[in-house]
């Protein structure tokens, strides 16, 4: 079982600053396996419509085989490509599930957002089709109103599937016990959170400048600073009774 601990402020910056740590124990290796991850991507990408659902559904499975990287390299174990398939091999089927609940939420809320905006929002996002000035002029306020209820929406879908595929896999939580667990514990820690986002969108942006070569370091980095945070805010409730 998981407590979720209540973690200061400044701790944002700390996970950014832990999750260096562990990209700098293997920094190739690391390379290696986010470029091979942004392949698989393209790839699927390349496929339409399917390949995006696919790369959807599994992106759980493969977070969850970088944080058993993250894991290995923290009890100083070698980190190695094939930590990016170990979610195939350990709670596959809660995983992909996972994926499939993100999925459909993420198909529900563009669906609300075009029943907001009107077909004209569709035309626009999906077939990029041009609209006049007048015609734009009448439909902004419907898209400002779709845009809303994106934001609104997505931003507790995404707490609640953050830490999720960590929970199944370590602590082998249904999808939905995970999820829960997820949203709560950003909620519960959502200034820490706050902080440790606007701290990788500076960096993003600093990262940007020498020709992108700063996503090198940034984008493993990130992956292991949800590790950090991980480990920071669920904490074995057999550790703090012994704390306490």
């Amino acid at each position: 079982m998981k407590k979720i601990n209540h973690i200061g402020a400044k701790q944002g910056l700390q996970w950014i600053v832990n999750g260096f740590y562990l990209f700098r124990c293997s920094p190739l290796i690391w390379i290696i396996l986010c470029g091979f991850l942004l392949s698989i991507a393209v790839v699927l990408s390349l496929v339409q419509t399917v390949g995006q659902i696919v790369f959807t559904i599994l992106s759980p499975v493969f977070m969850a085989g970088l944080m058993s990287g993250c894991k290995a390299l923290e009890q100083d174990k070698e980190l190695e490509i094939g930590h990016l398939f170990a979610g195939f091999r350990a709670n596959t089927v809660p995983l992909i599930t996972l994926g499939g609940i993100y999925l459909v939420g993420q198909v529900l809320i563009i669906s609300i957002a075009i029943l907001v905006g009107g077909d004209t929002l569709m035309d626009l996002w999906f077939e990029g089709k041009r609209v006049d000035e007048n015609e734009l002029k009448r439909v902004s306020g419907n898209m400002l109103s779709a845009t809303l209820v994106v934001l609104t929406l997505s931003i507790p879908l995404m707490m609640a599937t953050w830490f999720a595929p960590l929970l199944i896999m370590f602590d082998r939580m249904p999808p939905f016990v995970a999820m829960r667990l997820s949203f709560l514990g950003c909620l519960s820690n959502f200034i820490p959170l706050q902080i440790y986002a606007i701290s990788l969108i500076v960096l993003a942006i600093i990262s940007s400048i020498p020709y992108g070569l700063g996503f090198f370091i940034l984008i493993p980095t990130l992956f292991a600073s949800i590790y950090a945070s991980y480990k920071a805010i669920f904490v074995d409730i057999s550790e703090t009774e012994q704390l306490s």
